[in-house]
């Protein structure tokens, strides 16, 4: 039997190429279309991305709590009685503990600005974690040491915002403290804003 003439033995390396480019084409053909499918499954679920391709989280609202003192209206109405159920039901017969002139309380604690925004502080706080969903194991531990006994410490300091109010739990009182006064600036240390320089400039 005679060896294989040098034409032969290319025309075969040549069908052999052409066979593994012709398998890599059919791999990139299969590649593209599984490509195409992830990007339309992604596209139909929702991928953040509107129409124009703009991200439409910056569109999303916030997700952050609100300060309950900004709210105005029913929003407020809402959040205060929300934040009241909170208080009655759990806080006060779990966490308050006795009245006295060094551990202050009032019962319309609602009345006092100060108040209403750091108990509302602390509810979110709470809510988040003692959620099993996002609060892990340490989260109540963690509210306790960084929320309740600061937020308590100063709402029943002899000098917090209940300072007028009840120091005996027979005998009611409810004082609103003045509000200090806050003077205006003077006209000759009010600064304007400077005026933007041209793009072009």
């Amino acid at each position: 039997m005679s060896d294989p003439q040098p034409v032969d033995v290319l025309a075969e390396d040549l069908a052999d190429l052409a066979a593994t480019v012709h398998g890599f084409a059919s791999q990139l053909e299969h590649n593209t279309r599984k490509v195409d499918q992830l990007a339309s499954a992604v596209a139909a679920s929702g991928n953040g991305q509107g129409d124009d391709g703009e991200s439409e989280k910056g569109k999303e609202k916030p997700k952050t709590p609100p300060f309950i003192l900004w709210l105005d209206g029913p929003k407020y109405n809402r959040e205060l009685m929300a934040l009241a159920g909170w208080v009655r039901g759990l806080l006060v017969p779990t966490y308050l503990g006795e009245v006295s002139s060094s551990a202050t309380w009032c019962a319309s604690w609602w009345d006092h600005p100060a108040a209403v925004a750091r108990l509302h502080a602390a509810w979110l706080a709470w809510q988040e974690l003692t959620d099993p969903e996002t609060c892990g194991l340490t989260g109540p531990s963690v509210w306790h040491r960084d929320h309740l006994d600061p937020m308590l410490a100063h709402l029943r300091a002899a000098d917090g915002p209940f300072a007028g109010c009840m120091t005996n739990p027979d005998r009611p009182q409810h004082t609103v403290l003045p509000v200090p006064p806050v003077e205006p600036l003077p006209a000759g240390l009010v600064v304007a804003e400077p005026e933007p320089e041209p793009a072009n400039a």
